[in-house]
């Protein structure tokens, strides 16, 4: 299952990139073309090897060359940082601020549920006691006496012959 080395290539582009190649990409005339489609992707190192271990760089992140601190467009830079800073301070302050404005509205409200929570459980309970009290007072009353049973009409019963 392992490949027997091949001998390489290497040329440099005009980006001072190696560009490595095996011999095999010489020879692929005679395999199939899916084959040979899959051998001809050039691999890319850097052409000095001091520059990281083999890893290309994006230009964003090179090293730029230092620039003189007398120079305009090095003041201008500066002075374009230094309000970037501010104002990204300033949002900070304004959104740590809003916060603590939002925190102590829900404590407020918070405080207001509260109360409000105890006053209905209050009133529940009057009104749980009130209700038990008529409960009571209604059974107490259509109880019928003790020696009348059967004896005494219905206190609810109405009379339908005299229409």
């Amino acid at each position: 299952m392992s490949r027997p080395s091949q001998p390489k290539l290497t040329a440099t582009d005009h980006n001072g990139v190696s560009v490595i190649q095996s011999q095999a990409h010489a020879a692929s005339s005679s395999l199939p073309a899916a084959v040979a489609g899959l051998q001809q992707v050039p691999q890319l190192v850097p052409a000095n090897p001091s520059t990281g271990g083999g890893k290309v760089l994006a230009p964003s992140k090179m090293k730029k060359p230092p620039a003189d601190k007398e120079s305009e467009e090095y003041r201008q830079r500066r002075e374009r940082n230094n309000l970037a800073v501010k104002k990204s301070r300033m949002r900070s302050k304004q959104k740590a601020m809003d916060t603590q404005q939002r925190v102590n509205e829900l404590k407020e409200e918070n405080e207001r549920l509260e109360a409000k929570i105890k006053l209905l459980s209050k009133e529940l309970s009057v009104l749980k006691d009130l209700f038990l009290e008529h409960a009571h007072n209604l059974a107490d009353n259509v109880q019928p006496p003790a020696g009348a049973e059967g004896s005494s009409p219905a206190p609810n019963s109405t009379s339908t012959n005299g229409q």
